[in-house]
């Protein structure tokens, strides 16, 4: 077995899975955090302006970012399937069509997204008192997409091989690079949103670089040589089959955020912009260890599945979603008792923690559906099942959440509350579909072969 692979069809369930999903927690866990320190930072040395920017351009960002996590999907699932059923051949080939794509797709992404940048801003309402620092942060985090790409796609890799725990430590000296250099470029150069952007590409690209250095040095497939970069049809169609309904779904996630950003610039403007972004920045912490589950249960799933062995996948899923049904229910509480503890980390601003309390107190009732929805997707993604998940994704950030919102907030007028309660309304559409799903018998075939 290759160095860096770790077999997952083998061996006591619940070990596998906890073994696994802790890097991937502690990975997000830091990951967020210097994503968070770019608004805690901005938020306290910049002011709201500023705040707003990074929130705004971010979510740009965010929706690219999540885009090729997707297409990634489609990589990690056939890695861990054909690692499980011992195919070589193939893992090499995946290994080579993925990393090359992904390449060519970030560096055709980065010119077409500066080209267009202004007019996206202008599209979902920007307010004009951050205008500016959207586009400036939007702006160096574009030329810095490649990097976002090549971590994720390495990332991706390596959790597919079954390896999470190097992931994490590349992304921790990138976290603490990005701390020092947000504190540096904004609270001592004062260079605003300008400085926080390039604070993070310059620790993404060190993300990527470390997980090149480790791979080449412990005999992975690929040595990243130029005659190494190569497309192979066969797999290239494979990868887009599992892979694509899960990059338009994470594209769709990020474009109803937009929406989501628009309407909030409506019936808010700057302070519930900032709000509203530094919320998410905490949501982002209170869904993490649901989020880890999942990626371990996929990984399981998908190892296992292609092994033969779908019992296993199936008490893989079951015991973690009791683990995250625990963690993020625990979280409901804390919000709804202490919610403007959670805005003040962010900013003084008393706009800001009103709006941001009004907001947290009605979305956190999407934190009691998350975990059933993430856990399931997950196994669901393990094998393969990759269109369903794209089916269930439209109908919550599209045809309910989105309608939700601007009813609710604008048509009806309860603003921030009402936006709010459009992620739990449409986690509760989503998740019964999901049931019915699961009643079918469907997800018991291995929808790679």
């Amino acid at each position: 077995m290759v160095k860096i692979e770790n077999n997952l069809s083998s061996g006591n369930v619940l070990s596998k899975l906890v073994l696994f999903a802790i890097p991937f927690l502690l990975s997000n866990l830091v990951q967020s955090f210097y994503n968070v320190a770019d608004m805690l930072i901005v938020g306290n040395f910049a002011g709201t302006g500023s705040m707003s920017g990074v929130n705004i351009g971010g979510q740009v960002t965010f929706i690219l970012t999540n885009t090729v996590i997707g297409l990634c999907i489609g990589g990690t699932v056939l890695i861990g399937q054909y690692l499980g059923a011992g195919n070589r051949d193939a893992l090499e080939k995946v290994t080579a069509t993925l990393i090359t794509v992904l390449l060519i797709s970030s560096l055709v992404l980065t010119a077409v997204m500066l080209a267009v940048r202004i007019p996206v801003l202008r599209l979902i309402q920007t307010p004009e008192e951050s205008f500016a620092e959207s586009n400036i942060y939007l702006t160096v985090t574009l030329t810095g997409l490649v990097f976002i790409f090549g971590y994720n796609a390495l990332a991706g890799i390596l959790r597919g091989m079954g390896n999470s725990k190097h992931p994490f430590y590349f992304v921790l000296a990138a976290s603490i690079t990005n701390i020092v250099l947000d504190l540096l470029m904004v609270a001592v150069f004062h260079w605003g949103a300008f400085g926080a952007a390039l604070a993070t590409v310059i620790s993404q690209a060190m993300s990527m670089i470390l997980c090149i250095i480790y791979m080449v040095r412990n005999g992975f497939q690929f040595d990243f040589k130029l005659r190494s970069f190569r497309i192979y049809r066969k797999e290239l169609g494979l990868i887009f089959r599992i892979g694509l309904p899960t990059c338009i779904q994470n594209s769709v996630t990020g474009l109803s955020f937009m929406f989501l950003t628009t309407i909030i610039n409506i019936v808010g403007g700057v302070s519930a912009s900032a709000a509203v972004g530094a919320v998410g920045k905490f949501n982002s912490f209170a869904f993490m260890p649901t989020q880890a589950i999942s990626a371990s249960i996929g990984a399981m799933a998908a190892q296992n599945i292609g092994a033969g062995h779908m019992d296993r996948a199936v008490l893989a899923t079951k015991i973690g979603t009791v683990f995250s049904v625990i963690v993020t229910w625990l979280f409901f509480v804390f919000v709804q008792i202490f919610p403007a503890r959670v805005l003040e980390i962010f900013g003084r601003d008393p706009q800001m923690i009103s709006d941001g309390v009004t907001y947290l107190r009605s979305f956190a009732f999407d934190f009691l559906l998350i975990p059933f929805i993430f856990c399931i997707n997950g196994f669901l993604i393990g094998g393969g099942h990759t269109m369903f998940t794209l089916i269930t994704n439209m109908l919550s950030a599209v045809l309910l959440r989105i309608p939700v919102c601007y009813f609710l907030g604008v048509t009806l007028g309860w603003g921030l509350s009402g936006v709010g309660l459009g992620a739990p309304a449409a986690s509760a559409g989503t998740l019964l579909v999901i049931v019915i799903y699961l009643f079918s018998g469907a997800w018991k075939f291995n929808a790679v072969k």
